[in-house]
């Protein structure tokens, strides 16, 4: 097999959510395959210091910030990037928030923005981008999904209803647009070390501790390990790859876990 199937040398890759955490990471793995990379996020601070970061490491990226639940504004910024980058060839939906409420406690408003960020802002971004797909006949699309795309957490429940929704929009997406050349499949991250998340991952917190007993690699994610399954469903080695979510969890939906006391 050639490696260049998976190169993305010439190809547009436009991440939403990119100026930090697991889309940067994303972002960065298929700059380094290639692709020339679009960045989006909402504030001009962090994007500047993305685009620095995004420098600094070789990689071509072009910064636009916007909001990506707002369809005019996705629609304007689209055609600016196809004017002044290039026809994207690939859209990974990144961008994402959690509300870590209880149900019983949880607004109207809260569930509302966790879903229309994480579910709403998927569909608006990929009926618009691709439409150039479309008529161009060729197109990646990757939805970042979650383990919460297949089971429930106390806490989480917006979040776990958008991430099941996305999984099925993907589904959906891929079955209406395989006929013209367009991939569309999800990744699912399972826990990962980031900043968000440094507060917990520490040794005797009991958080830690039960992700450390319940992933069989023992360990939590590191970023770059989303990039190989990025750049995966991003190249031409995944031509007939349709409707897929692929699990970067480290084995959690592999198995029911161990007793604490289980080597």
């Amino acid at each position: 097999m050639s490696l260049e199937l998976f190169d993305l040398k010439g190809k547009v890759a436009f991440i939403t959510g990119s100026t930090q955490g697991l889309g940067m990471a994303i972002a960065m793995g298929l700059g380094n395959a290639g692709a020339r990379i679009v960045v989006n996020g909402r504030s001009q601070f962090k994007m500047d210091v993305a685009l620095h970061e995004y420098k600094s490491a070789g990689i071509t990226a072009t910064g636009y910030c916007f909001d990506v639940t707002k369809e005019d504004q996705v629609i304007e910024h689209i055609t600016l990037i196809e004017k002044e980058v290039g026809p994207i060839d690939i859209l990974v939906n990144n961008a994402g928030i959690n509300r870590r409420i209880p149900l019983v406690e949880m607004s109207v408003s809260d569930f509302s923005d966790v879903l229309d960020i994480d579910l709403v802002a998927p569909f608006v971004v990929s009926k618009n981008v691709v439409k150039g797909m479309i008529n161009r006949s060729h197109g990646k699309i990757i939805n970042i999904c979650s383990m919460m795309s297949e089971l429930g957490r106390n806490t989480v429940g917006a979040y776990a209803a958008a991430k099941g929704g996305l999984k099925m929009l993907t589904k959906n997406m891929a079955t209406e647009w395989a006929k013209h050349n367009i991939q569309v499949n999800g990744i699912g991250p399972g826990y990962f070390a980031t900043p968000l998340t440094a507060p917990i991952r520490v040794e005797g917190d009991p958080f830690n501790d039960f992700i450390i007993n319940r992933t069989p690699a023992a360990r939590w994610g590191d970023p770059n390990d989303l990039q190989g399954a990025a750049i995966f469903l991003a190249s031409n080695a995944s031509n007939f790859v349709n409707g897929h979510i692929l699990y970067v969890d480290g084995g959690i939906l592999a198995t029911i876990g161990k007793p604490a006391n289980e080597d």
